[in-house]
């Protein structure tokens, strides 16, 4: 069974930096895509990055890049997403997902079998 658990958030001001982590268990794939999603009050949930396991390949939403690096250790079966230059719109609930493939777009989150469930970030001005 899959179990995907997610950890790190919190509050932050403006410009400062947080980092989420996700402890995942019971994969069974070779090959899988790992992401983070999130969703804010009232919106529809986006994807804001993701990782491929073997290769490391990394997809990030426009929003984001630059600020935010997604990264992924197998030996300790965990993902993370380092986030720096907090913005006030970077306020949501983050998920940690997981999937056959890689993406970010719009609606993609219909690729991803499984999720954690959900880290709080809050960022004041």
């Amino acid at each position: 069974q899959v179990q995907l658990v997610e950890s790190g958030g919190g509050s932050a001001q403006a410009g400062g930096s947080l980092r989420l982590s996700c402890a995942h268990s019971g994969f069974t794939y070779s090959n899988y895509c790992m992401g983070w999603f999130r969703q804010a009050p009232g919106k529809e949930r986006e994807g804001v990055a993701a990782i491929y396991s073997v290769g490391g390949s990394t997809l990030y939403t426009d929003s984001v890049k630059g600020r935010f690096t997604i990264s992924l250790d197998n030996a300790k079966n965990a993902l993370y997403l380092q986030m720096n230059s907090l913005k006030p719109e970077d306020t949501a609930m983050y998920y940690c997902a997981a999937g056959a493939l890689c993406s970010v777009v719009a609606g993609s989150q219909r690729l991803y079998n499984y999720w954690g469930q959900g880290t709080q970030v809050t960022v004041s001005s």
